[in-house]
């Protein structure tokens, strides 16, 4: 574990335990939490433990099964009986609920670390504090129910914020992402639950001490929270099943050549963990994982005299062969939901120098996710069996051709975001070559107007792996 990830899990348990601690003191609990059992007017402290109790049960089951969403984090639908036991009992009552109602069985089963469990607490404790004294400070300003509700909305909102600042964080620790692309990334999840769920507890929280409800009309709301948390798993599931036939599309197409069998899937993933380290958004890295996966799909389309051929393709057959990229853009088009992927399919065989195909697209004329694809592509390709290739070139190898062709056919800054992937872990790295200088106008006149469907670089060189 890194050191700084150490030194902020510390000072996020010490934070919660602080804020625990000090609200304890400054905000008791209030008595309206209480679970009566004589019906008499006051509540006594026994009364008042029962009702946490109560409030921590329902917490407990609404987290007991966490849907982990695409972006990594994790969304229960416990927020809503923590907001309202917080609206209900105070601060305190609030924090209590969270530290303890929030537990999930696969912490239980020990499949969480205990420094994983302690920051997953803490930074739960801070934001329930924060929405109490949100609503303790907003509450006296009017009694009616108007004024209830957007009381408890905004500590929601306080709520909210905080637990996503403190998971951001945490996650920008562990892992190469920045801070700032988490927080875009994970506000899109944080805010539908936010819509979700804050006025859920609030409702949950006025039927609760409404003379008459009680307690047990707060079972009620068990549906419309198992409805929110199937919601969610049913967005998971169905992006899940959309990836498995995109996987399954590529992996037909990858089976007609028994040498390019697993090509797409290593492709994606080596275009994943680039865009990782060149910290792309969460649609881009989408974009990749599905793009890497269809960026062959045109190759549906080459017959298998060419597809399959040992020898050095023709001419007529190279322009056959050259045509896969804007065959493949055509057969995705009509997938409205695949829109974003379609400028990797059909730029992913452009080069830097712009003399690459279809469109003799030059530098940053290329789309940046396609110059990521490209890298990953060719590194797959070199370093796997091919039938003009039987030995693959080794890791090191590949690297090296990587770097020589960077500034001609691959886009340095992709080259130097690949060196710092899994991929190239313990390879020696030649060192990226003096910085390119510009291309001569002479030299971008002559690579655009290349006559189409030409030959094809000379045996050897990356893109002749690439076919």
């Amino acid at each position: 574990m890194p050191r700084t990830l150490k030194i902020y899990i510390a000072l996020l348990v010490a934070g919660g335990a602080v804020a625990l601690l000090a609200t304890s003191f400054v905000f008791p609990v209030d008595a309206h939490i209480a679970l009566e059992f004589d019906g008499g007017s006051g509540a006594s402290g026994l009364e008042k433990l029962a009702g946490i109790a109560f409030w921590t049960l329902a917490a407990f089951f609404a987290s007991a099964l966490p849907v982990q969403m695409p972006g990594g984090f994790l969304v229960t639908v416990s927020i809503a009986p923590v907001i309202a036991a917080t609206a209900i009992g105070g601060p305190f009552a609030g924090a209590l609920v969270a530290l303890i109602g929030t537990t999930e069985l696969r912490e239980l089963r020990g499949k969480v670390p205990w420094y994983g469990v302690l920051a997953n607490h803490a930074g739960l404790v801070m934001p329930a504090v924060a929405c109490g004294l949100v609503i303790e400070l907003l509450r006296p300003i009017g009694g009616s129910v108007l004024v209830d509700f957007i009381a408890t909305v905004l500590g929601a909102l306080a709520y909210f914020l905080l637990n996503l600042l403190l998971v951001s964080v945490l996650m920008a620790l562990r892992t190469t992402t920045s801070l700032k692309q988490l927080l875009v990334e994970d506000s899109k999840g944080f805010t539908t639950s936010l819509i979700a769920l804050a006025p859920l507890g609030w409702l949950m929280a006025r039927m609760y001490v409404t003379p008459g409800a009680g307690w047990w009309t707060t079972l009620l709301f068990a549906l419309p929270l198992y409805t929110t948390r199937v919601a969610y798993h049913r967005f998971v599931e169905m992006r899940e099943m959309f990836t498995q036939t995109i996987g399954a599309l590529a992996e037909a197409v990858d089976k007609r050549d028994p040498f390019t069998s697993k090509h797409s899937r290593n492709v994606q993933q080596i275009s994943v963990d680039i865009g990782r380290e060149m910290r792309v958004n969460a649609a881009e890295l989408e974009a990749l994982e599905w793009g890497g996966l269809l960026h062959d799909v045109g190759k549906i389309g080459v017959p298998d005299n060419i597809l399959l051929k040992q020898e050095r393709l023709s001419r007529e057959e190279r322009m056959v062969m050259n045509a896969h990229p804007v065959l493949g853009a055509e057969i995705i088009a009509p997938v409205v939901r695949l829109a974003p992927e379609l400028p990797i399919i059909r730029h992913h065989h452009e080069w830097y120098n712009g003399s690459g195909y279809p469109d003799r697209l030059m530098g940053d004329e290329i789309p940046r996710l396609a110059r990521i694809l490209h890298v990953a592509d060719a590194f797959e390709a070199m370093t796997a069996a091919r039938p003009y290739r039987m030995t693959p070139l080794s890791n090191e190898q590949a690297l090296g051709e990587l770097r020589k062709f960077a500034g001609i056919q691959f886009d340095p800054v992709v080259v130097d975001a690949f060196v710092r992937t899994r991929w190239a872990h313990d390879v020696r790295d030649p060192g990226r070559k003096a910085e390119a200088r510009p291309i001569p106008l002479l030299a971008q006149h002559a690579a655009r107007t290349v006559q189409p469907g030409f030959d094809g670089p000379a045996p050897g060189s990356p893109a002749a792996d690439l076919a």
